[in-house]
Order: structure tokens, then sequence, then C-alpha cells
């Protein structure tokens, strides 16, 4: 007796729209790191942005701190720890592997990254680039996206539409925060931005991929073990 398949995670209709996004999103990181390498400065998109949005007052601050506070490492497991119980409720585990495996390697790309690319902001010991914060806030919205296609059954340009806006929404929620603490530059915010468009969709093939072969041989071994 064999049960269901799971659903997958990163559905076929979605597979070469953000496969393509995927790879132009790993592309903008690399050229964007090589670009700010090293630096402790702001370059020319960072001057025209930043001052305006730098250095808010309140109310407007606490936002930006409780935004902030999401990404830090309680506001973070916090909110895996709920997405991941919202996906075992709906039954999609694959989702909530995605949610731990997905944001983590996100997180953990941002991290190498900083190491690698060296940019600082406000002293040599803050590196700066890619933004970890939105790089997490965005991967935890394309999870929760993915999940609501299939849920819902969309077709693949209004499941595309709905990935990019939520991870647009996400980004620039917790980009703004990051900015105006002074914690990032505004090219820190795009590269966190990309490298959870990059990793996301490639991490969810990976899942799906895996969890297909496990359930193609589970089969098998249970008419052996019958046998």
């Amino acid at each position: 007796m064999t049960g269901r398949p799971t659903p997958t995670v990163l559905r076929p209709p979605l597979r070469a729209w953000l496969g393509l996004i995927a790879a132009l999103a790993a592309a903008a990181v690399l050229v964007l790191g090589v670009r700010y390498a090293g630096r402790s400065r702001p370059g020319m998109v960072d001057g025209w942005i930043q001052p305006a949005v730098d250095g808010v007052q309140s109310p407007w601050r606490q936002v930006a701190l409780a935004m902030d506070f999401l990404g830090e490492p309680a506001g973070a497991a916090t909110l895996v720890v709920a997405t991941v119980t919202g996906c075992l409720l709906l039954r999609r585990p694959r989702a909530a592997v995605l949610v731990v495996a997905g944001v983590g390697i996100t997180v953990g790309t941002a991290t190498l990254l900083k190491h690698l690319v060296g940019r600082t902001i406000h002293g040599d010991d803050n590196l700066s680039y890619p933004s970890g914060h939105t790089a997490f806030a965005t991967a935890l919205a394309l999870v929760v996206a993915l999940l609501a296609t299939g849920w819902i059954g969309l077709g693949r340009t209004a499941g595309t539409l709905l990935v990019l806006a939520a991870a647009l929404v996400a980004g620039a929620a917790m980009g703004w925060a990051e900015v105006a603490l002074g914690a990032h530059y505004p090219t820190d915010v795009l590269g966190g931005w990309c490298t959870a468009l990059a990793v996301i969709p490639a991490t969810a093939w990976l899942i799906d991929r895996a969890a297909d072969r496990l359930g193609d041989r589970t089969p098998d071994a249970g008419r052996r073990e019958r046998r």
C-alpha cells in the first residue's frame, strides 16, 4: 500500500520562470559583491537613497526596530517555528523542510558572502554585504508564497507574480528598516534580496528531487520486505 505523493514546493509551472530569476539574482549578487568588495563607503546608488531613509525618528524608528528584531536570532527562530508548524498542520512536509533548509542556507550564504566580500559599515568589524536580515525575510516570504501557490493552485503567471510580490514586499520592508537604522547600505539590501531569490528556488527544486526519489524507492522496499 502506498500513500499519496506529497505536494511539491516548486510546482512545474513555476520552475522555468523562477529558475531564470534565480540565475539572474545570483549574477546580481556576484556583480554587486565584486563592485563593493573591500569598501567601507556608500556607492553612488547608496548616496541617492540613503539620505532619504537613514535616521528616521519616532514612531517610524520603533517600527524599524520591530522589523529588525524579526531578523535577530530570537525573532527569526520564532517565525521559523511558526511557519514550520503551519506547514505541518497543512500537511506540507516538503514546505516545512524548505523553511528550515532554505532559510538556513540563505542566511548561511549571506554570512559567507559577507566574509568573502569584506564590505563594512561604521567600522572594520561591521561586515555589511549582503544584508542577512533582508535575505532572511525574503527567503521566508518566498517559502510562504510557494506554499500559497500550491495550496490555491495558481498557474504559471499568477503564481510567479505572487511569489515575486511576496519577496518584494518582505525584502523592501526589512531593507527599509536596515537602512533606516543605519545597519546597511541600500546595495547591501539589494544583495540580500537577490541572495534569497537565488537560493530558495534552487533549494526547493533539490528538495522535490530528493523527495521524489525517496518516494520512488519506498514502494520497492516495501514489496521486498513483504516477500
